[in-house]
């Protein structure tokens, strides 16, 4: 019977699923033990990650077994694609279960950013009644901008056009669309900087990205547009963003991702008092059903291809 390892924390339904059909070691801290990691590789015909477990040259060479890693999420930065081709191992990421999530999270980042509810409640409680301190603002007729174009941001072009937004994008590797009409497609990043309210990063960390969102580019933006990065940490120069919002040119940003995960307690602290930020611990893609989804599809796929269909 195949063995898969897991290593970070999956739906206990899709775990059954594969209990079923083959032998499941499964350690949701493994990612915080390389030296176990490696260990128990060797065993392994697949092995199942998020995004903390780094998948190296190492374990490959150390996995001999190995014919399949499943990602529980789309993002494939933290395993080395050469190594994986050159090992003749399947790297199977769970391609579109986790778009809804994403989208509804750059949604919900816009809307809070505009119009803070949640912030005047101390006040309230305490007795206050600080109508124009919260009075915010709209979304309908403002335009978000997109940087990459692919499913999940197709799906938050989606929603957006339903707030009566106005929708453009760059991406220069994507082919020409017709289905989507009410899209600007711009032939720049710096146009799209320009004119948009709202810029959504949708793109890869890769050498051509990293730090993509730089103090220029940042400076590029409207005054008063807001940020939101759901992607990979390390697009946007963090220390560049604190700066913009703190001089007032950008009005906000909402980070999902950071450059150094986890954050600890000195690279969380340069965030401290700046009250226009959303900082959430990499979880856009993750609620109770797309981690089912994400799950379930990922073990599907692993199970193809250990050849259990």
């Amino acid at each position: 019977m195949a063995t898969v390892l897991v290593t970070e924390f999956m739906d206990g339904s899709a775990l059954a699923f594969l209990k079923n059909r083959l032998h499941v070691d499964y350690v949701p801290d493994l990612f915080q033990r390389n030296a176990e990691l490696m260990q128990r590789v060797k065993e392994a015909d697949a092995l199942i990650v998020r995004n903390r477990t780094q998948v190296t040259a190492d374990i490959f060479a150390q996995a001999k077994n190995l014919k399949a890693v499943g990602r529980l999420g789309v993002g494939l930065d933290n395993i080395d694609l050469k190594a994986a081709a050159k090992a003749h191992v399947e790297v199977l990421p769970a391609t579109g279960a986790n778009a809804i999530a994403v989208a509804e999270y750059v949604m919900s980042a816009v809307l809070h950013l505009r119009r803070p509810m949640t912030t005047g409640f101390q006040a309230m409680v305490g007795g206050d009644w600080p109508r124009e301190q919260f009075i915010g603002g709209e979304i309908s007729g403002k335009t978000i901008g997109l940087l990459g174009f692919g499913q999940i941001a197709q799906i938050v072009a989606a929603r957006a056009t339903a707030f009566g937004m106005r929708i453009a994008y760059f991406d220069p590797y994507l082919p020409e669309m017709t289905d989507q009409s009410d899209a600007v497609r711009l032939s720049s990043l710096e146009e799209l900087l320009v004119i948009s309210d709202c810029v959504s990063i949708h793109v890869p960390l890769n050498d051509e990205t990293y730090r993509l969102i730089d103090s220029e580019r940042l400076a590029q933006m409207k005054t008063g547009a807001i940020l939101i990065n759901t992607s990979r940490g390390g697009i946007v120069d963090e220390k560049a963003l604190i700066h913009h919002i703190k001089t007032g040119h950008i009005g906000g940003a909402a980070l999902d991702v950071f450059e150094d995960e986890p954050l600890d307690q000195l690279k969380g602290a340069r965030f401290g008092g700046i009250e226009q930020l959303v900082l959430t611990p990499h979880i856009a893609g993750v609620t109770h059903e797309s981690n089912h989804r994400v799950s379930q599809v990922t073990a599907e796929n692993v199970l193809r291809a250990l050849g259990y269909e």
